[in-house]
């Protein structure tokens, strides 16, 4: 029989251990500037020529005193879910195949970037997993991977590898910069868009036309 992995870590892009094992503990505990954008999205301005972050959407997941974050949710990388399974040696059941199979795993960002996390629908108990909202959870444990693989995992996911982390202040001071929009995230936005179509529905969730936003717009 094959020995569970139930308790691991994804074996792929992730945080640090000590930052797993505290995942959620500090929710509570507000950033220094009393701002707090758990469960916003942060969406890239135009102008923002970043090779990483220009043209993304992050789904910030935790803000608190420790820093920030978040999973960007329009980077598709060339690994799709039956490959990320292959590797981690689930298999998938029949019925799923064509269903789950394809989908892409999303770039997250360029910290722990040999990690999985999991942004997905609550429901479940996963050894390390934090509930954003009623709508988002975020677990860094393979267990949630091992119950897709059977058939009875989350309704809505999404899996990165690598997530984005800021240290404290540091995001703000980008806001600031105007580097970033924020905005109140949208569950639909964030699982059942096709992915192309996140930014520009991100930015309309501010009552924004993104065309409006064109850096070759320039100033009145």
């Amino acid at each position: 029989m094959k020995k569970s992995k139930v308790g691991t870590t994804l074996p792929m892009p992730g945080m640090p251990q000590e930052r797993i094992d505290t995942l959620g503990k500090a929710a509570s505990a507000t950033a220094a500037s009393g701002l707090n954008l758990a469960n916003h999205f942060l969406i890239a301005m135009p102008a923002m020529q970043d090779p990483i972050f220009g043209g993304t959407v992050v789904y910030v997941c935790e803000h608190n005193d420790k820093g920030v974050l978040g999973v960007v949710i329009n980077k598709p990388t060339d690994m799709t879910m039956d490959v990320l399974f292959d590797r981690i040696d689930l298999k998938l059941s029949e019925g799923l195949k064509s269903t789950v199979s394809s989908a892409p795993i999303m770039f997250g960002g360029p910290v722990q970037d040999d990690r999985g996390f999991v942004l997905h629908s609550p429901g479940g108990r996963y050894s390390s997993s934090l509930a954003v909202t009623d709508e988002v959870a975020f677990t860094t444990s393979i267990d949630v991977l091992e119950a897709v693989a059977n058939g009875d995992g989350p309704q809505r996911m999404l899996v990165s590898i690598g997530y984005a982390g800021w240290s404290p202040g540091q995001l703000e001071e980008e806001i600031a910069k105007n580097g970033w929009l924020t905005v109140n995230a949208d569950a639909r936005v964030l699982f059942d868009l096709p992915i192309e179509e996140r930014y520009n529905a991100a930015i309309k969730l501010l009552g924004i036309d993104p065309l409006m936003l064109a850096p070759e717009a320039g100033h009145a």
